[in-house]
């Protein structure tokens, strides 16, 4: 049996010269290794041995074993890497060779909050963040909208729990950065928000907003309207006129509607503007004191205003664009134009 072994790691090490694919090395596994194999077969004749020969003919098989084993795999990684190799070379791309590289394009929304950022980094604004999943507290509460007041009627809330929330807009960073930082405070807050609306040409589940608020000493409605104004000449062109219309937020007193004159008529009344010269495309306000308090600032001393815009509602207007759900589709042959 001694002979029978040592023979047998000869007999395999001549196989492993000959073998060159992972199929044929299995089959080679198989043979010596295998229920079926010579390995096994040897083994199994070990009890009709003398008692005393049995340790010393285990211990040589074993060691015959694992010798067989490593050899094997020792041979399988050669293939591999041969294998590897061969592959490498076979797909090796030409560089040099002409080819037409068809570049990228930035979407639409990402464009037009560029645009914005710019303007606001411009005039000293910093952009700044918050959560997405917020308190009902700095969503609602802080920002002058009790549990009872009417106006959560107007917003269909998507609720983790009782105080746990998708934010519904931008806001809620207002009381948020107030509450990190002292004044002066100019910051614009671009973001994702959350509302229950059923998806057609102008409503989403899911938009954008890009806030602003400024807080300091002596800030007027002047302010506010100049800021705004240069904005929207800076946005859709030098021609643009602006009104402001009063309105009504819970976060800010007096609060109002921005217009523009008609991007596509210019104010003389058509279609897109229900022929009336105007559209709409923010809100905005003074600071509430309530919201200005809970910002932990004092509203005697300190005065600011806030505007709130849909990001997609600029992009739209901008680019003459009729249907919101082209910028969520991803459609390459509509995202090419930008």
């Amino acid at each position: 049996m001694k002979e029978e072994l040592i023979a047998l790691k000869s007999e395999l090490a001549e196989l492993l010269e000959r073998v060159n694919d992972l199929v044929e090395l299995n089959d080679l596994r198989a043979k010596f290794l295998g229920k079926k194999g010579k390995l096994t077969a040897i083994l199994r004749r070990m009890g009709e041995l003398p008692h005393e020969e049995r340790p010393f003919l285990g211990q040589l098989a074993n060691k015959i074993k694992e010798e067989i084993e490593f050899a094997i795999e020792e041979k399988n990684e050669k293939i591999k890497e041969r294998i590897k190799k061969d592959r490498l070379e076979k797909e090796k791309i030409d560089v040099t060779v002409p080819t037409k590289v068809i570049l990228g394009h930035r979407h639409p929304l990402s464009i037009v909050l560029n645009d914005i950022i710019d303007f606001f980094y411009g005039l000293g604004y910093e952009v700044v963040e918050g959560p997405e999943v917020e308190w009902d507290y700095y969503n609602f509460e802080a920002l002058n909208i009790p549990k009872d007041h009417p106006a959560r009627d107007l917003q269909d809330t998507f609720y983790i729990t009782d105080e746990i929330l998708l934010r519904t807009h931008t806001s809620p960073v207002q009381i948020r950065t107030m509450e990190r930082n002292k004044p002066p405070i100019k910051v614009i807050v671009p973001g994702r928000v959350y509302r229950s609306d059923a998806v057609d040409a102008t409503h989403s589940p899911v938009f954008h907003q890009v806030e602003g608020l400024v807080i300091g000493e002596d800030i007027t409605m002047a302010d506010l309207k100049g800021t705004l104004t240069a904005f929207a000449k800076a946005i859709f062109g030098e021609e643009r006129r602006t009104r402001f219309r009063p309105s009504f937020f819970p976060f800010t007193e007096p609060s109002a509607e921005m217009d523009i004159s008609c991007i596509s008529c210019n104010g003389k009344g058509c279609r897109l503007c229900s022929y009336t010269g105007w559209i709409e495309i923010l809100g905005c306000g003074m600071v509430h004191p309530n919201v200005i308090r809970n910002g932990g600032y004092d509203p005697e001393k300190f005065s600011g205003f806030a505007f709130g815009m849909g990001l997609e509602r600029i992009a739209l207007l901008k680019y003459n664009i009729d249907d919101m759900r082209l910028l969520f589709e991803n459609n390459l042959r509509f995202l090419s134009q930008f």
